[in-house]
């Protein structure tokens, strides 16, 4: 006990490590996010790069989101941590936004790392970049450029999400129209209220992108249970607990002596179900939803009646049919009360690529649902992504519906303001104001690069276009030949401006955290099973 090594390191158990000073601890740190942040860098904007990621399960994910990149990556390194916790804080606040996070996170700890190395402390750097962090703030209201007035106006939303669909690769395609079509169908009277929950995907497998389409209500990607397929202008009941005679409770053993015995055996299970679905289609009921099993004698009085079955799996997704069809759910077996039934204008079945889909249209139900197709399931569910960030967006829109111009414009005018500011700030908290600004130019720069610009000549034309007063002068990724700038508010490249507030606190927070560490401590890892996550207890 008496005779350990002095220091910190005696102070832990054997197996802990202990890093200190700006080389050993800040560095090491910075090295970690901006290895970070060079793995997502070529994701960003409607050129960028998709990576491929397998999963400690084996999953395949072929994208281009970073929340999905940095969640499936499972990052160890405690300081890359805090980046990737500000990315899935952005993700939950805004949904968008979230490569913003990772890439000006990494630009901004190299930056400071420059200066760390001229021999600058690292608290003039952290009060420089507060400094910049506030100004910044201040510099996003004057730049608005668009505002959303109506979210019933189909053209409207479409403007407000087609670039978030367009920083992905998929984003030409018909997205933007499918997208604001199901918002603006599932758009409640008061627009703040809007609930992502409400839109909907269901994936096909088979054609296509543009043979996509949205439906008013749900689709549902299995056949009905019986043989009826189509229903029309029918009262619906839900059952949550399935349609099937009750279990005993206690195990039993039934002793069988003769044939009509065995023949008998069923008849009072028979004669009660008949009883049952008799009484739920005296009740008007042409459709029934189970939450549970359907047992075949239960299937085959169905059929008998004429009334149209269908299972689902999921308790969410019997909730929300619930609330599409307006109807409750039932736990009892019996027929249900007149103010527990739903409707439904058309239940029926279409056969999509061999896959059958049973499609429940309603009428101002608020609910819609986007049915996607294409060859690929990886396609799929890349597009099933862009299309959360897109209809997130329209969310964050429904509470502030201001925008500002995209394409590398807003981050070069902050740099362009910055510079200026920089050189008002008195002692060694300027030099870190000023690398703030250089680090903004990120975005752009990226940009450039992607669509295969040389980014020295694009930001060197877009910081003479900005001191001339042009604040909308973004990259053109579509350029192929003279001037690589264009308009981004009147080309309709948008960026949310609260989503860019948010993105900016999230990252600045992170980064501020970063910077003042200046001790690592870890202990020796121990050798029992994986901590739940959360912090809980098992037994919680």
């Amino acid at each position: 006990m008496f005779g350990q090594q002095p220091g910190i390191t005696g102070l832990l158990k054997d197996g802990g490590k202990h890093f200190a000073g700006v080389d050993e601890a800040l560095i090491k740190n910075i090295e970690a996010c901006k290895g970070l942040s060079q793995i997502t860098k070529t994701s960003l904007g409607p050129y960028g790069m998709n990576k491929l990621i397998v999963n400690h399960l084996g999953k395949h994910f072929v994208t281009s989101d970073t929340n999905t990149i940095v969640t499936e990556m499972e990052v160890m390194h405690p300081a890359a941590k805090l980046i990737v916790m500000a990315t899935k804080s952005q993700e939950q606040e805004c949904g968008d936004c979230t490569n913003f996070v990772v890439s000006l996170g990494g630009e901004l700890l190299a930056r400071a790392e420059e200066l760390l190395k001229e021999g600058i402390h690292a608290s003039d750097v952290y009060k420089g970049y507060e400094l910049a962090y506030k100004k910044c703030l201040e510099g996003f209201t004057p730049l608005k450029c668009w505002t959303i007035t109506d979210f019933k106006d189909v053209g409207q939303v479409e403007k407000c999400v087609k670039t978030a669909l367009a920083a992905k690769q998929l984003g030409d395609g018909p997205l933007a129209k499918l997208v604001a079509e199901a918002c603006v169908k599932a758009m409640p009277p008061k627009p703040s209220n809007f609930d992502i929950d409400n839109v909907r995907v269901a994936k096909v497998h088979g054609g296509n992108v543009d043979g996509s389409f949205v439906v008013e209500g749900m689709a549902i990607a299995r056949p009905p249970s019986g043989v009826e397929n189509f229903k029309e202008k029918c009262k619906v009941a839900v059952y949550a607990e399935g349609v099937e005679a009750p279990g005993t409770e206690t195990k039993g053993t039934v002793l069988l002596e003769n044939a009509d015995q065995l023949k008998n055996f069923t008849k009072n299970d028979e004669a009660r179900m008949e009883e049952f679905i008799k009484s739920v289609k005296d009740a008007g009921v042409e459709l029934i939803i189970s939450g549970g099993a359907i047992s075949e004698i239960a299937g085959h009085f169905l059929n008998k009646y004429k009334i149209m079955a269908l299972k689902i799996n999921s308790k969410f997704e019997l909730r929300r049919l619930c609330r599409t069809v307006g109807a409750t759910s039932i736990i009892r077996k019996g027929p249900p009360l007149p103010e527990e039934l739903g409707y439904v204008e058309t239940a029926q079945v279409e056969e999509i690529s061999s896959q059958k889909l049973t499609i429940l249209r309603t009428r101002d139900s608020k609910i819609a649902t986007i049915v996607l197709r294409s060859a690929s399931p990886n396609v799929l569910d890349e597009m099933e992504r862009a299309i959360d960030n897109a209809v997130n967006v329209v969310r964050c829109s429904c509470k502030s519906p201001d925008f500002v111009a995209g394409a590398g414009a807003t981050e070069i005018e902050l740099a362009h303001q910055l510079e200026k500011f920089g050189a008002t700030v008195p002692g060694l908290d300027q030099y870190a104001v000023k690398k703030f600004a250089e680090a903004l130019e990120v975005v752009p720069r990226i940009l450039a690069e992607n669509c295969g610009h040389n980014h020295v000549d694009a930001i060197t034309a877009m910081y003479a276009a900005h001191a001339k007063g042009e604040t909308g002068a973004g990259i053109d990724v579509d350029s192929v030949s003279g001037s690589k700038l264009c308009n981004a508010g009147e080309a309709g490249i948008l960026d949310h401006l609260e989503s860019k507030k948010w993105a900016l606190r999230f990252v600045v927070d992170a980064v501020l955290t970063i910077l003042s560490v200046d001790q690592i401590i870890m202990a020796k890892q121990a050798g029992g099973p994986k901590a739940p996550e959360g912090g809980g207890r098992d037994d919680d």
